[in-house]
């Protein structure tokens, strides 16, 4: 059985948390758009090479990879605070469904 102080606690946590999550979705959906942006700006720096080979040496450059590195990162936070709402939400509707079974 899940008791009232969980959920009262879930609940609390969802509150305190949306500002971190709105956060962290922010910084993943940056991370994914500047990818782009970041490749883009790369390849400029090779206009005389084909566009094959700007991209080549785009995804191959160190400050590609590094972006990359951030992204990864920003994604596990995404997701980490994502599963942790479910898992909050979740304990909320079990809790209901416990409630609803043990009304008269």
């Amino acid at each position: 059985m899940i008791e009232e102080s969980e959920v009262e606690r879930a609940v609390q946590w969802l509150v305190e948390n949306a500002d971190k999550a709105a956060q962290a979705r922010a910084n993943r959906e940056y991370m994914d758009e500047y990818r782009k942006t970041l490749r883009a700006t790369i390849m400029s720096e090779n206009k005389d090479q084909p566009l094959a080979a700007q991209e080549r040496d785009a995804l191959c450059d160190a400050r590609y990879r590094d972006h990359l590195q951030a992204f990864k990162a920003a994604v596990h936070e995404d997701e980490k605070m994502r599963w942790l709402r479910i898992a909050a939400e979740t304990k909320i509707s079990v809790w209901q469904s416990q409630q609803r079974a043990h009304r008269p």
